[in-house]
């Protein structure tokens, strides 16, 4: 076995995780949002998981010492200020939780960005898998079942864009500058989360209730599902292309349902059964294609369109 092909394995063995815990995540701000308004609690939760990913360069000994400063703040901007911002504002405008759920719109619009800015193409049979996910995420979501207003809908569809869009941009910083990718997510983090707190300052919501259930929700989504999760999500889109990437994220919207309907009782519609089965089976269909695809690219001495890592 290749150290590229190692690294491809371990890089999806770590997505895995990756979907366990965002997938989860839903829940607990389900659990959260209860207790505090939402740009109140997005800001507490960015601030723990940046503080988190701090502590973790001090406890490694590693330097506090910022990555490149423009290109770092742009990332921050796109993927923690505006990302939060736009699917939070979604959630309030439209209020209807499942709205959110519109962001996972991002695998469809990384595919487009990678094909332009970092040619990534996905070729042959790969395209069908691409539509049967499509039409998975489709089943999933309903939308047209939603009760949210058209307004909440295209900003939750912007969040899906924003998040895209921060995947080339971390694509494209790890191509040009060397950043170790710890120090990256702690600093995007950190630079993004200040102007998140600023909007929950301006913006008036009702009191926090503090409990234990609050409290443990929020250091899983600061800890976990912010400054772990980002951690992970950027190693992957390292490794893998941002196609490839942005595709195999729609397993977390299937995954959410499912644990939804395991702890709290909301079971899944059939559409949305049918629409999780259309996700894996086009998971499957892209993993095989891109197995069958890798003798011939090695032999032609290239990778794989949509296979090979981040960083060729």
């Amino acid at each position: 076995m290749t150290p590229r092909t190692q690294s491809h394995r371990f890089a999806i063995a770590v997505f895995a995780v990756l979907v366990l815990i965002w997938g989860y995540n839903w829940i607990v701000m389900k659990v959260a949002l209860r207790s505090a308004g939402p740009f109140e609690f997005a800001a507490l939760r960015l601030v723990c998981g940046a503080a988190a990913l701090f502590a973790a360069l001090l406890a490694m000994g590693r330097s506090l010492r910022p990555p490149p400063l423009g290109p770092v703040l742009v990332l921050g901007l796109v993927q923690t200020s505006a990302y939060v911002t736009v699917i939070t504002w979604a959630l309030v405008a439209g209020a209807a939780g499942r709205t959110s759920v519109l962001v996972f719109t991002m695998p469809f619009w990384a595919l487009l960005f990678g094909r332009v800015f970092l040619n990534e193409r996905l070729q042959g049979g790969q395209w069908s898998a691409v539509l049967l996910a499509f039409a998975g995420l489709a089943l999933v979501i309903h939308p047209w079942h939603l009760h949210a207003s058209i307004e909440s809908k295209l900003l939750a569809c912007g969040g899906g864009v924003l998040w895209a869009a921060s995947v080339i941009l971390t694509k494209r910083l790890r191509r040009s500058h060397e950043v170790e990718l710890l120090s990256l997510t702690a600093w995007q983090l950190l630079l993004g989360t200040l102007p998140v707190c600023v909007v929950a300052c301006l913006v008036p919501e009702r009191a926090i209730a503090w409990s234990w259930p609050f409290v443990i929700a929020l250091l899983y989504a600061g800890i976990l599902g912010t400054s772990v999760g980002w951690l992970i999500w950027m190693f992957v889109i390292s490794r893998l292309p941002a196609g490839t990437a942005g595709l195999s994220a729609l397993a977390i919207p299937a995954t959410a349902v499912l644990l939804s309907w395991l702890q709290m009782g909301e079971k899944p519609s059939g559409p949305e059964l049918f629409g999780m089965f259309f996700i894996a089976l086009a998971l499957g269909l892209l993993a095989w294609f891109g197995w069958r695809a890798r003798p011939a690219a090695r032999r032609a001495g290239r990778s794989p369109a949509g296979i090979g890592t981040g960083d060729e």
